[in-house]
């Protein structure tokens, strides 16, 4: 079992490895199973090794910070000096002159960013397929997607690849695929990093890992603080769950909440009652929030979709959306905006009852490669709609939420979510490393001991 996060941040300290060593074993990996599992759309062989020597010496020198010398991957919807940011694109995307906020965070930490991981077309479904890629497939089991649209980075790190990636959220992009990849996902809420708005304000950026503490460490890095590695390490007391199986209004579409995801989460609150926590059944009232959250997402759509090199390489489905997305731009958009403290205050109420909610991460199994390909708009829309019905609000609403592992179903991991309001970060935290000591769900990782082999027979 590959390391965390942690592990090889105090090996390295100590000496007992070098950061070289780490980002060889790391890049040989990403090779290894690009054919196979194709979790990055780049690869920085020789800028990542020429990072690690250099923070080799800095640690030989006696330099110490959070991640010198650990490497990680990024989501190709972040800026990286030296790299183009496509989002999941084709096309001649220019080259990017400056790093983003995140990975001058990241730098300013140490950490050695190997590459850029796959996402699907502006991060529109929770499946990681494109014609610009390809197919990003589930260390679980190959047959099935880990979930969109940081799937790249759940691949890479379910895969052993990294100890841990950094993914966006902007309808549950990195719940969804943590929870079908075994994961500990994190969104953090609306200005806990210092990023800008992006897509309206309901994209947030935020850390993919096996263990809540290596989850929280990166989301320090991230923030640019202390506080979410100390919650970790400490008791939540005694909470008030709220048990929410139920999604909010999606335009008359019915939800089938599986029977396996339903058990799994089920068996979840089971475990938070046995640590102590009352568990009370109790839903959200979301009432319509997709209107306030559909113009704001739509029209950030819309932005990406207007810079592209070339709209006309875009899948159908993506420029179609955009084109709706240009005309909610305006009263639409001010309007959705203008709605958010009303749908704040009325999903707010609950928690004058409860401390925390728990909820399915996703409505389903993780979904089998292809299970939108050749489908129009519309049903493509239902599809994901109907497999992912649970993360959205949070995201409109700006608050965390986190997904931690809740088992299997025939061999494929699914996940629940623990959900607050704003400024609740650390108390989710606190709660998921609780749960993580009794369900201990970093110790079970998937066998890629054919997919492997399969790749190195191809690179023969």
């Amino acid at each position: 079992m590959v390391e965390g996060l942690e592990a090889q941040a105090r090996r390295l300290a100590a000496g007992e490895i070098t950061s070289v060593e780490l980002t060889r074993v790391a890049l040989a990996r990403a090779e290894a199973t690009q054919s196979t599992l194709n979790a990055f759309r780049r690869l920085r062989q020789d800028a990542a090794l020429v990072e690690a020597k250099a923070a080799d010496a800095r640690l030989a020198a006696g330099e110490r910070l959070p991640l010198l010398g650990v490497p990680i991957a990024i989501k190709d919807d972040m800026d990286l000096a030296g790299e183009p940011t496509a989002f999941g694109c084709a096309g001649d995307y220019p080259v990017a002159t400056d790093d983003g906020v995140l990975v001058r965070q990241l730098r300013a930490a140490g950490a050695v960013i190997i590459g850029k991981t796959n996402t699907p077309e502006f991060g529109l479904w929770p499946v990681t397929e494109g014609a610009a890629f390809g197919v990003t497939r589930n260390p679980w089991h190959l047959d099935h997607t880990p979930g969109g649209s940081s799937g790249g980075s759940a691949a890479a790190v379910s895969a052993g690849i990294v100890a841990a990636a950094v993914g966006s959220d902007g309808a549950g992009s990195i719940r969804i695929p943590a929870a079908w990849s075994n994961l500990v996902g994190i969104k953090p809420g609306r200005g806990t990093l210092p990023t800008p708005e992006a897509f309206n304000g309901i994209t947030e950026w935020g850390p993919l890992a096996r263990t809540t503490r290596d989850a929280a460490l990166l989301l320090d890095v991230l923030a640019g603080s202390t506080r979410f590695q100390a919650a970790a390490a400490r008791e939540p007391g005694r909470l008030r769950v709220a048990l929410s199986l139920r999604p909010a209004f999606m335009g008359g579409l019915r939800i089938r909440l599986d029977p396996g995801v339903r058990a799994a989460v089920l068996d979840v609150a089971r475990r938070l009652h046995s640590l102590g926590h009352e568990i009370v059944i109790a839903d959200p009232r979301y009432g319509l929030l997709g209107l306030n959250f559909l113009p704001r997402s739509l029209a950030g759509v819309e932005e990406w979709c207007a810079a592209a090199p070339d709209r006309a390489l875009l899948d159908f489905r993506t420029s179609d959306t955009g084109r709706l997305g240009a005309r909610l731009a305006g009263r639409a958009l001010r309007l959705s905006r203008a709605s958010l403290a009303h749908y704040q205050r009325r999903v707010g109420q609950l928690f004058d009852r409860v401390d925390v909610v728990l909820a399915p991460t996703t409505a389903t199994p993780p979904l089998p490669i292809g299970a939108i390909d050749g489908l129009s708009g519309w049903r493509t829309d239902r599809t994901v709609m109907a497999a992912c019905p649970y993360a959205w609000p949070w995201n409109a609403l700006g608050w965390p939420g986190l997904n931690v592992p809740a088992g299997f179903i025939a061999g494929l991991p699914v996940g629940a979510q623990l959900l607050g309001p704003a400024g609740s970060e650390e108390l989710l935290i606190s709660l998921a490393a609780q749960l993580e000591s009794v369900l201990d769900w970093s110790s079970l990782v998937p066998d890629l001991q054919r997919a492997a082999l399969r790749a190195a027979a191809r690179f023969a």
